[in-house]
């Protein structure tokens, strides 16, 4: 198999116990038996890319500190919050965009190939299934990799951003404590304190990330269109995902009403392990490449 020479970064992955034999084999009679799978992915299928998630036991953010992400409310209310927001951003962007595809990802490309997976969406925002080539896909919060404006709506590449940012802090520097999830790391508010942060090209309004920040939410457009595909799919795999953020676990108590077989991958518990048909606690990019 191609992907499989892929060697993970296991630093924000929490330990756990190589696939169980008789696990690999339920989950390959789970996909056999699937013509039309829907898949949710979470944080937990980017860990193995070397980006860190939130929940995790002893690797998340939030159990190695006590910071917390930027709130929506926060950023729309707070230029100082959304000079704070983009200093860190700008410092975390050349790392945070240059994580690669690990074997997870491709997989799941290559089971679009092979018309086994009907739609993929994923809570992430880190583009790494469009980097990974996925098409049938939805980006339930949206990507940091697009930039919009709040006023006018025009949107620009964030890789253009960070141009406009370098121009208006040609002599800004500092240094990075740590990266957090959404790409930004930790600064000192001295550090941020003479940041310049670029107003919109067309008519000067706010400068957003095309995410749903903690605290916003997803568009009804796009709600009703997931659960369009969901009602054209027979099960659901989650991988990677605790399930916590309710904008992602409405979408399986919808696959749990509909009666469609339900099966979770992921290290630790998760919000669904009482109805699902099947649980699996192992890493995304060492199972998924042994199922045919």
């Amino acid at each position: 198999h191609s992907v499989s020479r892929i060697s993970p970064n296991l630093a924000f992955v929490p330990a756990c116990l190589p696939p169980d034999p008789v696990e690999v084999e339920e989950l390959q009679r789970f996909v056999s038996n699937s013509k039309r799978l829907f898949v949710m992915t979470g944080a937990g299928i980017s860990t193995e890319s070397g980006i860190p998630d939130y929940r995790s036991e002893g690797v998340g953010l939030y159990a190695r500190t006590d910071r917390r992400p930027i709130q929506h409310a926060e950023f729309v209310r707070s230029a100082s919050a959304r000079q704070r927001y983009w200093a860190r951003n700008f410092v975390g962007w050349p790392q945070f965009s240059s994580h690669q595809p690990n074997t997870a990802h491709l997989v799941l490309r290559d089971w679009e190939k092979l018309g086994k997976l009907h739609w993929l969406v994923t809570q992430n925002v880190d583009a790494l299934h469009t980097k990974a080539g996925s098409q049938r896909m939805t980006e339930l919060h949206g990507c940091t990799h697009r930039v919009f404006c709040l006023a006018c709506g025009d949107q620009i590449l964030r890789s253009e951003l960070q141009g406009h940012f370098e121009a208006l802090n040609p002599t800004w520097k500092a240094e990075a404590f740590g990266v957090a999830p959404d790409g930004d790391v930790f600064l000192t508010d001295e550090q941020v304190y003479n940041f310049q942060v670029p107003a919109c090209r067309k008519c000067g309004g706010i400068l957003k990330p095309d995410v749903t920040f903690f605290g916003d939410t997803v568009s009804r457009e796009k709600v009703n269109f997931v659960h369009q595909r969901l009602a054209e799919s027979d099960s659901m795999l989650v991988a990677g995902s605790s399930m916590q953020v309710y904008s992602g676990y409405r979408f399986a108590l919808a696959a749990w009403e509909k009666k469609l077989p339900i099966a979770i991958l992921n290290i630790g518990p998760t919000r669904l392990d009482h109805f699902a048909s099947l649980k699996l606690n192992s890493r995304c990019g060492e199972l998924l490449p042994l199922i045919v």
